[in-house]
């Protein structure tokens, strides 16, 4: 499937269950090269031994596919100053649950305890702040189906895939918040801003935490 070598499929195919794509990809290495623009396929990411957050929700999703679940990813977008992320989704027993990749203390990984995608998103909207404290999180994405671009080949691809980067633009998104709401939303506290500066990596110095 996919034209995985017997080690790449090995790998996955070991991760069998969501806890267990998510440990995994706590091991992998934060990619800090996303200054330079790489959106790596999950090849490129086992491969390199590196990934930001949408490199890892392309693995997680190729995973799930190997588990007989929908290769799903989610997008959250943010306000100009802040950055967007990317999640993979997965559902068991009809609720919804994610994977993530992150730096960070927070944004990371979701038990499937949801009853919708809104639900699951808005999950994330408090954790979801800037070093000026503002909460950022402005809308979030219907899950994408990975399968429409399985004619790219876009787990092995060995080039970018910044065509999947540009069809996340155009899929419909769903604002989380009004006008009058983001008028009068508070800070995040000063101890919130704290867990904000844990890193899991460093640049340098490896796993950290």
């Amino acid at each position: 499937m996919f034209n995985l070598t017997n080690k790449e499929e090995r790998i996955l195919k070991s991760l069998d269950t969501p806890a267990k794509i998510q440990d995994f990809l706590n091991k992998i290495p934060t990619n800090f090269d996303y200054w330079k623009d790489t959106c790596m396929s999950p090849r490129r990411v086992l491969r390199e031994n590196k990934c930001h957050c949408i490199e890892g929700a392309f693995l997680a999703a190729l995973a799930l596919k190997l588990q007989g679940k929908k290769p799903l990813i989610m997008h959250f977008e943010t306000i100009q100053s802040d950055e967007d992320h990317v999640i993979a989704v997965f559902r068991e027993k009809g609720k919804w649950g994610a994977i993530s990749k992150t730096n960070h203390s927070f944004l990371r990984y979701r038990e499937p305890v949801y009853n919708s995608i809104r639900e699951l998103a808005m999950s994330f909207f408090h954790e979801y702040t800037d070093k000026k404290r503002d909460k950022t999180m402005r809308s979030y994405s219907e899950p994408i189906d990975l399968s429409v671009f399985n004619k790219s080949n876009w787990a092995t691809d060995e080039n970018d895939l910044w065509y999947i980067d540009d069809y996340i633009d155009t899929v419909k998104h769903h604002p989380v918040l009004t006008k009058e709401q983001i008028k009068n939303l508070r800070k995040a506290d000063k101890i919130e801003v704290m867990l904000w500066k844990i890193r899991e990596w460093e640049r340098g110095r490896g796993k950290v935490h």
